[in-house]
């Protein structure tokens, strides 16, 4: 899978290995019935959920624009995670046998990275640090912090986030980690790795053209919201993303026209929802699927099968990264939620706070895998 626009460099270097305290691993999620970790085992087709937002949305534009305006404020309204249904806990019930949690499925997942490379993918907002009102103060925990650096010390790790690349290096301060932004058309790699099989300093972007008219809408965005209580516009450098987590919900439908008004003259971006935010992005076919794709490929592990890449994310373009992996026949996606939705991922964990867990359990895992040899 190369890309004209992908430029790959290569260095060598060593990255010094502090060993850490030892990780407890007591503190998980309940164990489920053991299933195998067999991925055909797991269908998203089986528990249908919602429509998606594209699906409805498209549905109700038939219906002329009233319709498809009411469409998307259903959507809007869904990607609240604080939202609460009647058979909240019987829904739970049911989807957490089909998503099990990937602490209380510790075992088996690492049962499936024996004699393989682990390779790990991870979303930003909503994963790694919980979800704010004000997106600029989205910090990562020092505990969480600590245990992504940890985790790179023994696995290529990756930050893959809609955010501009720049934004969310900022919060990490790693430089060890590979850190796609803008939803993978911004990628970077480190300029040093100990357990690297392929290229380093690797640089893709693959919607370079589009700099100059994301600059152009994003000023447009602004005054055309400036009025609007509680709208944040970011720039996400080869993206926008229109935040309304703080906006009231009766004047969603004026955002959405608002945006809408903007995009019309610019058929060349298209407009997705995700949790309390429009994302804005060129048309070119590339989400986090295809960075994931071109991250293993630069690590060297394109046709592979002595790799086992994870990825663990929240929101909705995180399933283009699941989808991924499900047609590659190896790996697993990990949806972060507390509520049941239609995925694509094969594990969950609740919140943050579990994936840190994760993460220190693998940590654990690789070390005593190492005493052991």
């Amino acid at each position: 899978m190369t890309n004209p626009n992908a430029v790959v460099s290569d260095t060598q270097s060593a990255i010094a290995m502090a060993i850490a305290a030892a990780v407890n691993t007591s503190l998980y999620s309940p164990a489920v019935p053991t299933s195998p970790y067999n991925i055909t085992l797991f269908s998203r087709n089986k528990f249908p959920m919602t429509k998606s937002i594209e699906t409805a949305v498209t549905v109700a534009g038939a219906n002329g624009g009233m319709g498809k305006n009411i469409a998307w404020v259903e959507a809007m309204r869904a990607s609240s995670p604080t939202r609460n249904s009647s058979n909240d806990s019987e829904d739970k019930k049911v989807w957490i046998t089909k998503h099990p949690s990937a602490l209380g499925m510790f075992d088996e997942i690492m049962a499936a990275a024996k004699m393989k490379q682990v390779v790990i993918f991870l979303d930003y907002d909503g994963t790694l640090s919980p979800i704010v009102e004000n997106p600029d103060q989205a910090y990562m925990d020092p505990e969480m912090r600590e245990a992504v650096k940890n985790v790179a010390k023994y696995f290529p790790t990756a930050i893959v986030s809609g955010r501009c690349r720049a934004k969310v290096y900022n919060f990490v301060r790693l430089s060890e980690l590979y850190y796609a932004g803008s939803h993978g058309m911004d990628i970077k790699g480190p300029s040093s790795r100990n357990h690297q099989q392929g290229n380093q300093n690797v640089l893709c972007q693959p919607a370079k053209e589009f700099l100059p008219m994301m600059a152009e809408v994003y000023k447009i965005l602004l005054k055309k919201t400036k009025d609007i209580v509680g709208a944040n516009v970011e720039n996400n450098k080869f993206c926008l993303s229109v935040h309304y987590r703080c906006v009231e919900e009766q004047s969603w439908s004026d955002l959405y026209d608002r945006v809408k008004s903007v995009l019309k003259d610019y058929p060349e971006l298209k407009l997705t929802n995700g949790r309390m935010v429009f994302e804005i992005r060129p048309t070119i076919k590339w989400d986090k699927g295809n960075a994931i794709e071109f991250l293993l490929e630069s690590l060297g592990y394109a046709n592979s099968k002595d790799v086992l890449p994870i990825y663990i994310g929240d929101d909705r373009t995180d399933e283009d990264a699941f989808k991924v992996l499900r047609k590659r026949g190896q790996g697993f996606g990990i949806l972060v939620s507390k509520l049941p939705k239609e995925t694509d991922a094969i594990y969950s964990l609740q919140e943050p706070f579990e994936v840190m867990y994760f993460l220190q359990r693998l940590v654990a895992w690789k070390r005593s895998v190492l005493r052991s040899h």
